[in-house]
């Protein structure tokens, strides 16, 4: 996602009073965020929280809405960390709610669909990071990126966008029961021409594919087509000594 970074507040913000601006996150790239903190040194993760800022904009009541980060403020809370510093990209404050979600939709920065791709009032958006629901396919999206599936991409909540994809083609039980099947069948997707419109789409197109095959595949033709011909000449070179 990108923005432009405003002013920093020097002081902690408790992070139940950020307000999340989407419905779901993967809760299984968040429990990795937090096994992940809890092997590290306790001073790495101070250290971490004194330079690191998440972005909000301010929004009417002087709310603080969060518009990215939302797993690692969520892992950051299921650690027990309290608060932490942030960063105002806007200021909308004195702007009316009906007006302040109007530009929130415009630029990107809210994403307010349930579990199952629908979209939500912003009346329900969660009220707090802990009150945040569980999107099986945002964790598949998330898991798919980290393994090369798909670049990452400026394209704000891309990895949503990815999880829809997949919503529509992998069913919720398998994303259930067998994680990694439903990952391999999902990386096979990503290959195809059929998410070639997706943001971080990477892979090569089927014409371009077949076309490097081809191009592959003439050393080793040349190389039998020249064993052909020296077995051909040692052949007639034999008839004619007899």
């Amino acid at each position: 996602m990108i923005y432009q970074l405003r002013e920093p507040i020097l002081h902690a913000t408790p992070l139940t009073e950020l307000r999340p601006t989407q419905m779901t996150l993967g809760m299984r790239e968040v429990v990795m965020k937090q096994a992940s903190w809890k092997e590290r040194d306790p001073k790495d993760l101070e250290k971490f929280l004194g330079s690191h800022m998440v972005p909000v904009i301010v929004g009417p009541g002087q709310q603080k809405y969060l518009i990215d980060h939302h797993h690692l403020a969520r892992a950051l809370h299921e650690i027990g960390v309290k608060s932490v510093f942030v960063t105002i990209v806007t200021d909308l404050h004195k702007l009316d709610v009906a007006t302040f979600w109007n530009m929130m939709d415009y630029h990107g920065w809210t994403h307010p669909f349930d579990a199952k791709g629908r979209r939500c009032d912003y009346a329900e958006l969660p009220a707090t990071i802990e009150d945040m629901h569980d999107d099986p396919y945002r964790s598949l999206a998330g898991e798919l990126r980290r393994i090369g599936g798909f670049a990452k991409d400026s394209t704000p909540y891309s990895e949503f966008v990815w999880a829809d994809f997949l919503r529509l083609r992998i069913k919720p039980k398998a994303v259930k029961q067998d994680f990694s099947g439903a990952l391999a069948v999902a990386l096979d997707l990503a290959r195809s021409e059929e998410a070639s419109y997706l943001p971080g789409w990477c892979a090569p197109h089927a014409k371009a594919a077949a076309m490097a095959r081809r191009d592959e595949g003439e050393p080793d033709k040349a190389k039998k087509t020249k064993r052909a011909k020296d077995a051909k000449r040692e052949s007639d070179d034999s008839k004619a000594e007899k």
